[in-house]
């Protein structure tokens, strides 16, 4: 397995893993013309040729065989061609000690607080490939390439992740907020936003503070939840270094993670190696590996050793990688320390 830019030869794979997404992946939209103009976008980002606010990086992971099977993305700089929402969970505080009452109410607060960060978007692996180590890879290769280019990103990195439907798959944050605004269903809500159209947020979403205590129960206990099917990628950032700091999505309350860029595990870890051909070792850690290229950029996850300098791999990693022994490569450990212990 590789990761790889996307290119436009990918698309027709791409609308297939698309339309296996479901709800709630607002950045993988099934929308043939959509998709068409991202990868273009794409292939002129990795060409250089998109200044940050327009720059979009989309990876995809390919077999040995050629074949597309998951997608991931970076947005470089969220919110500095429109508008980019969320809502922060504050607190307000009631009190009056004549009637001895005090009261903390959560509420929500309609911001554009994240502006300016990069995102890590659109992950989605085809569901019979999800084993081994093909999920860390499409992951976190995408952030072994922001340690290789950290100046086209932002000084943070931030990922908003589904939120939690209710037993029947839909978003009681949705029922008891968004619907009475937008008087549509959840799915065609996340729809618009996926397809560009963002203005009927600032147009609808009421700009007061909302009490959370005019919510739903249901609705309460879901803010700042994540998917089951999303539980592990949240365990993943959490073991990066990235936190909840009491952003949410504004349809589904969805938590949003952050990191400083140069704070983010893979990034700080990250070294700038000599590649040897040869034996990794039975004992060999998983290494992610970069061969330090934009446009070609190709990324693997292999069995490693450093040895004087060198990472040693097996020629079939050095062919993936499309590099000979000599070459420069920037490595990090798959995993943290402590979660390979």
């Amino acid at each position: 397995m590789i990761v790889r830019p996307a290119r436009s030869t990918d698309l027709p794979a791409l609308i297939d893993l698309a339309r296996g997404t479901g709800a709630g992946l607002t950045t993988l939209p099934a929308n043939e013309q959509r998709l068409a103009q991202r990868v273009e976008a794409a292939e002129k980002t990795f060409r250089g040729e998109a200044s940050r606010a327009d720059a979009d990086y989309l990876f995809v992971l390919e077999t040995d065989a050629g074949e597309v099977v998951g997608i991931s993305g970076i947005v470089a700089a969220v919110g500095q061609r429109e508008p980019w929402y969320n809502y922060r969970v504050g607190l307000t505080v009631s009190a009056s000690r004549e009637l001895d009452i005090y009261r903390e109410i959560p509420t929500l607060f309609l911001a554009n607080d994240l502006t300016g960060n990069s995102e890590l978007c659109s992950l989605f692996l085809r569901e019979d490939l999800r084993r081994g180590l093909n999920g860390r890879l499409l992951a976190k290769a995408r952030l072994l390439f922001i340690a290789q280019f950290p100046e086209l990103f932002g000084r943070k990195v931030m990922a908003e992740l589904r939120g939690m439907p209710d037993e029947n798959g839909r978003s009681p944050f949705w029922e008891s907020l968004g619907r009475h605004f937008f008087k549509m269903e959840f799915s065609q809500a996340d729809y618009l936003t996926g397809v560009g159209n963002r203005a009927f947020i600032a147009e609808l979403m009421p700009k007061f503070p909302l009490y959370t205590c005019f919510l739903s129960e249901a609705a309460r206990k879901v803010i700042g939840r994540v998917h089951p099917h999303t539980e592990p990628a949240m365990a993943m950032l959490q073991a990066e270094g990235f936190s909840y700091q009491g952003y949410v999505d504004i349809f589904d309350a969805g938590p949003a993670l952050e990191c400083e860029t140069s704070k983010i595990r893979a990034v700080r870890d990250s070294q700038t190696l000599i590649l040897a051909v040869g034996t990794a070792g039975d004992e060999a850690p998983a290494y992610l590996i970069h061969n330090r290229l934009r446009e070609a950029c190709r990324i693997v996850v292999a069995p490693a050793r450093l040895a004087a300098g060198t990472l040693v791999v097996d020629p079939a990693t050095a062919q993936r990688l499309r590099l000979y022994a000599g070459d420069q490569v920037r490595a990090v450990p798959l995993a943290p320390p402590a979660s390979r212990a």
